[in-house]
């Protein structure tokens, strides 16, 4: 009689728990959002000349030609590049992480920093100084390179791009890339100029429309990786796994790099191979949503532009009147955070 009365009380428990933690990590999603809110008004408001919340506001609604104006205009195109690039290195980051089940994955695992590298210099070589600048002179050879990464790793007994060959195929596509960027850059020092600020990453300085031109990569790149959470969830279980659920592992995977390739490549044309973004956001949202790409991609996608807002505002705060590049305030922001999820141990998948 006993065991009759007490069986069915371990399910409600356990129903109450899920639901516990279901409300909790919606209210973080509210508090994520909060502090993206924040982390615009600072980036719109702060910098090496201060402007009041209100004057922001006004000169919002009411563009003039005043200096004050002038300067939130050039602000707000700054702070929309940013939340785009961030939204899109985070969410890439959290889709390569779970593509290829390895929770220190970024980006440029695929080959997508190394082809964009490549392509801003071989452009740069041949039409000029500042075609390297070009959105366009990055985003083809960030797709070329991942597509070679596919081909290779697909190759050979099987004919399936498993995590491991994906990786091995990352690692040696981007080293002959980035050998090829080396011959270059040594041997014509325009080329290396132009290279050496580009390849940091900055939010400053980007040619006029280049928010127009990553918005649609970025907004379809975000919309398929999240359609993508149930069947990303369910290849983290294994091919097996998820073919016996009813899910395509291959069509999955094909899905998943696309949907990351796109996004990073947009990141990467737009503001450079910003570091750390791709890796430290989804490493440590991982350690309270779990493996659980529902939660998981809302967040990186809400959180990424609060790391790179952040970033840039302290890169315009302790270098002034000038700044420091957001790429390097990322590595110095994100490292703790990136050792702090470590030493926790809740980094696996």
């Amino acid at each position: 009689m006993t065991a009759d009365v007490t069986a069915p009380r371990a399910p409600r428990s356990t129903a109450r728990g899920s639901r516990s933690r279901t409300w909790a990590l919606a209210a973080g999603l509210l508090v994520a959002a909060g502090l993206l809110v924040l982390a615009c008004g600072l980036s719109v408001a702060v910098g090496s000349k201060q402007v009041p919340l209100g004057d922001v506001w006004s000169a919002w609604l009411h563009p003039d030609d005043g200096y004050t104006s002038a300067v939130v205009q050039s602000r707000l195109s700054r702070t929309a590049l940013g939340l785009l690039a961030g939204a899109a290195l985070a969410v890439s980051g959290a889709v390569i992480q779970g593509l290829t089940r390895n929770p220190l994955g970024d980006p440029g695992l695929l080959g997508v920093n190394a082809g964009a590298s490549a392509s801003v210099v071989v452009v740069t070589a041949l039409a000029g100084g500042t075609a390297g600048r070009s959105v366009w002179a990055a985003l083809p050879g960030a797709v070329l390179a991942t597509v070679a990464v596919y081909v290779i790793g697909s190759g050979g007994p099987g004919g399936r791009a498993t995590p491991v060959r994906l990786v091995l195929a990352g690692s040696a596509v981007g080293a002959v890339l980035l050998a090829l960027v080396q011959a270059i850059t040594l041997a014509d020092t325009d080329v290396f100029t132009t290279y050496r600020f580009w390849v940091i990453g900055s939010l400053a300085g980007r040619p006029d429309g280049t928010v127009g031109l990553v918005l649609p990569y970025v907004v379809a790149g975000l919309v398929l990786a999240l359609l993508l959470a149930r069947p990303l969830n369910a290849l983290a279980l294994g091919d097996e796994t998820a073919t016996a659920l009813g899910l395509s592992a291959g069509r999955t995977r094909l899905l998943a790099g696309a949907a990351a390739t796109v996004l990073a490549a947009a990141s990467v044309a737009a503001v450079g191979p910003v570091a750390f973004v791709g890796l430290a956001v989804p490493l440590t949202v991982r350690t309270f949503t779990g493996a659980d790409h529902r939660w998981l991609l809302p967040y990186a996608a809400l959180l990424g532009p609060v790391l790179l807002l952040g970033a840039d505002v302290v890169g315009r705060v302790v270098a002034r009147p000038g700044e420091l590049m957001v790429g390097v305030v990322t590595a110095f922001l994100g490292a703790p955070f990136l050792v702090a999820a470590v030493r926790r141990g809740r980094v696996g998948l």
